[in-house]
């Protein structure tokens, strides 16, 4: 009787044994394992620009045309919500995680939780400041210090034959992100030696248009000689131009503005003479994200860092541009 127990035991959790292995195959997620397709939980920052618009229309069209299922969730701007996501989908077991990080801080507990589970993590268009690298598989977005850099250039250029004060306004991205802390680090880099450019006065403006005009009137109101707005990206800098047309002044030509993105309506105003240069900061990450996830998902390795191809605009550049802009 004892040896008929012992042999139904044996070959119960031989049983359980082979229930687990299976269990645990396919990158962490278990969908691949179970019909070969992949799953991915992307954390969106929300839809507070143009310019994130057509990022999250570019990663949903190239889901669908890559056979990926996309589980999409808007974060609103909140981190909180961002890590509320994360870790659903750490539940839902999803093959691969994809998100912007509203902030570059405060991503370590989540990350590692994703780690544990086996589940990669790819971020898109920013990065986070963890100094533990192993936790995600590649971070696949723009060079904003560059982005930065190339605004500062533009002007240097503009101003090569004033010998006066060039006074200038920055209307910075949302507080503690990436794109903000960089693209205002690259900017000051190059200007900093030349003690002409003064920046008098600096806020965020959430990367919003409606903050950016309010932030702008202020500006205004407090700093009445303004040479030159630079502004983190179009719709800031388009909020801005109507702050200033409702001065009394002209976009452009008493105050000149550089911003960065290139989505449609900055490129239009560009084109119109409102802006007079654009950086840009391609959100069309779709494909390549897609690309990633497969390639992480299926083990292989891939570079922790991917820079994306960018430009810059002039006036006449917006013009050929525009018709064929897909954003």
């Amino acid at each position: 009787m004892s040896k008929r127990i012992s042999s139904k035991l044996i070959a119960i959790v031989a049983a359980a044994l082979v229930l687990s292995g299976c269990g645990s195959e396919g990158g962490g997620g278990g969908s691949t394992a179970d019909d070969g397709k992949i799953t991915m939980g992307f954390s969106q920052v929300g839809a507070e620009s143009g310019w994130r618009t057509a990022n999250t229309k570019s990663i949903q069209e190239a889901a669908k045309a890559a056979g990926i299922e996309l589980k999409f969730s808007d974060a609103q701007q909140k981190q909180e919500n961002q890590i509320k996501a994360i870790r659903s989908f750490i539940q839902q077991r999803v093959d691969v995680i994809a998100f912007s990080p509203v902030v570059e801080s405060g991503w370590d507990t989540v990350l590692r939780e994703a780690k544990n589970a086996n589940i990669p993590v790819i971020l898109t268009d920013r990065a986070v400041d963890s100094q533990d690298t192993t936790l995600y598989k590649a971070f696949l977005g723009s060079d904003f210090v560059e982005e930065g850099r190339r605004a500062a250039r533009w002007l240097v250029e503009e101003y090569k034959d004033v010998d006066e004060t060039v006074n200038i306004v920055e209307l910075q991205g949302t507080t503690g992100s990436a794109p903000a802390n960089d693209r205002k680090a690259g900017f000051e880099e190059i200007i900093k030696d030349d003690p002409k450019f003064k920046i008098i006065a600096s806020q965020t403006g959430d990367f919003t248009r409606a903050k950016g005009k309010e932030v702008m009137e202020a500006f205004l109101k407090s700093n009445p000689d303004i040479d030159v707005l630079y502004a983190h990206n179009d719709d800031m800098g388009l909020g801005a131009i109507e702050a200033i047309e409702g001065a009394g002044k002209v976009p452009g030509k008493d105050i000149k503005i550089i911003t960065i993105d290139a989505v449609r309506d900055g490129m239009q105003a560009l084109a119109d003479g409102k802006i007079n240069f654009i950086v840009e900061c391609s959100p069309l990450l779709g494909p390549q994200l897609m690309d990633l996830a497969k390639k992480v998902v299926n083990g292989e390795e891939v570079p922790q860092r991917v820079v994306t191809e960018e430009t810059t605009f002039t006036q006449e550049q917006a013009k050929e541009a525009l018709p064929s802009r897909q954003y």
